[in-house]
């Protein structure tokens, strides 16, 4: 038996929409996150990119467990002395919903060059009005 890779001309991308309204967001991500490195195609191979493009909306709505909104707490350091900064969820939720789904996929990819390629593929919307219908995403019903 042969081991088959694909070649770049033969990949085939697809498009699906994900609603997030109501979904644990770290279930929502690891669904995601698979769907961007296409763990579930036939044809993976984990030097090659084969994974499909991800349409995320209702994205202020995702759910979050325990009291996280108040206590998750996302940090970033500016390169500047004093340059700590930290945000909780409750106010990204408010400023830029659609950052704590991008940063929880981010974070369930691996660490390498190929998922700076892979991120560029996912679309995160903060309500249910996306700008990518001309693709016909697929509907996905994550559970």
């Amino acid at each position: 038996m042969k081991t088959s890779l694909p070649k770049e001309s033969e990949i085939q991308r697809s498009w699906y929409l994900v609603d997030a309204a109501g979904k644990p967001l770290g279930r929502l991500a690891v669904k995601i996150a698979n769907l961007l490195r296409g763990r579930h195609k036939v044809t993976i191979s984990p030097s090659i990119d084969t994974g499909d493009f991800v349409v995320v909306i209702n994205a202020k709505d995702v759910k979050l467990t325990g009291s996280k909104d108040a206590q998750k707490v996302y940090q970033r350091y500016t390169g500047f002395r004093s340059g700590h900064r930290s945000t909780t969820v409750a106010m990204m939720r408010e400023r830029h919903p659609d950052r704590i789904i991008k940063k929880a996929v981010e974070g369930m990819l691996p660490g390498n060059k190929m998922s700076t390629k892979v991120i560029k593929r996912l679309k995160v919307f903060a309500g249910a009005e996306h700008s990518h219908a001309a693709q016909n995403p697929k509907v996905i019903e994550l559970k």
